[in-house]
């Protein structure tokens, strides 16, 4: 269970970095909801301790469970769908001793250590179509789970950290050519469909999804409204962004909700301004690389999984965060990693950044 770990080799750069991120996000979430403050500097403090925690435990010892991982990351996506609480149209959490819990965040970690054994096991047979339809077909039941929450952002999360995990674990650059031929033209023919007055493959809610993102000047008043919101408060910001006494309306008078989850990256932009929102993309494409750099140094196939899926958790759900509140992307409802409020995902990316130091300290050399 307990390795020869040099302390030599801990990841300094890497908690700095996370910390600071952190440190940013709970300045933002104090201006989004000052009530909620608390509750954050609680969930950092969790979170360090247990990313120290596994930092010092084997990796290799933990994926030895890896098919309870699974079964537990199913269970909970189970129990969630059935015995949930209900807000907003969705039923993603429910209350374990008053405290809040999203079973779909402790699902991204629990996958990402599956995979990370599961592929290698058979990595001489990846190769092949029936092992990789295995694969996915693994992938599929806690993606659909999440999708009936419903969490359509969450689920597509899933699949692309499964894709790079995949991907990293051996598969031939053929089937990603592959792949690539059928979703680029399967993306147009989406935007195709959302053009057209009725489709049969997408509901209307989805179609004035993708209008709005398409053309928000013409949904200003429906559903651009959070977008355009958010976009101007982002803007008000300017280069330093405003004191609390200047902060606009957007923000104070709840023009923009989930400020301190979906949109606190609006929160940054006008609160600490162009700097602010710099200094957060800079943090998070750090974290991004180094992550991606512990896995390309990695002294086994596993250890480089579970580093390049932790640095795809953190590098592509912040891009669709940071792509809905600018309007890049359309409204898709994902929190920012280490930033947004949410005690799960707080604890559980700290857990997942623990894991990246244990391979860090093992690594090759």
């Amino acid at each position: 269970m307990f390795r020869t770990f040099s302390f030599k080799k801990f990841d300094y750069l890497l908690v700095a970095l996370v910390v600071c991120l952190n440190y940013c996000g709970l300045l933002a979430v104090r201006s989004a909801a000052p009530e909620l403050y608390g509750k954050q500097q609680i969930g950092l403090g969790l979170g360090i301790v247990l990313m120290l925690l596994i930092s010092v435990v084997d990796y290799h010892f933990v994926l030895k469970f890896h098919w309870v991982a699974y079964a537990l990351s199913i269970a909970l996506l189970v129990l969630v769908l059935f015995s949930g609480s209900t807000g907003g149209g969705a039923q993603r959490w429910f209350s374990i001793f008053g405290i809040t819990f999203q079973p779909s965040e402790a699902a991204k970690i629990l996958l990402i250590l599956f995979f990370a054994e599961f592929i290698i096991l058979y990595r001489e047979r990846l190769t092949t179509i029936p092992h990789l339809a295995a694969c996915i077909l693994l992938i599929l039941p806690p993606v659909y789970l999440v999708y009936k929450e419903p969490d359509l952002s969450t689920s597509l999360m899933m699949i692309l950290i499964f894709c790079v995990m995949v991907f990293v674990g051996g598969i031939p650059w053929q089937i990603v050519a592959g792949v690539l031929v059928v979703v680029i033209p399967s993306f147009a023919w989406i935007i195709r469909q959302a053009f057209m007055g009725e489709s049969r493959f997408l509901s209307p809610y989805q179609q004035s999804r993708i209008l709005a993102w398409l053309h928000p000047e013409d949904y200003a008043d429906s559903t651009a409204y959070q977008t355009m919101n958010s976009m101007m408060a982002i803007g008000s910001g300017g280069l330093r962004g405003k004191a609390d006494g200047e902060l606009s309306s957007l923000l104070k008078n709840g023009f923009i909700s989930e400020s301190q989850t979906d949109f606190i990256f609006t929160v940054i932009g006008e609160t600490f301004g162009f700097i602010g929102c710099c200094a957060i993309v800079v943090l998070i494409m750090l974290i991004t690389v180094r992550c991606f750099l512990i896995a390309a140094r990695a002294k086994d196939a596993q250890g480089r999984i579970i580093a390049a899926g932790m640095g795809a958790w953190v590098g592509l759900q912040s891009f669709l965060n940071i792509g809905v509140a600018t309007g890049l992307l359309p409204n898709t409802g994902i929190p920012l990693p280490f930033v947004s409020y949410g005690l799960t995902s707080l604890v559980c990316l700290y857990a997942g950044i623990g894991f990246v130091l244990n391979v860090h300290m093992q690594e090759a050399g």
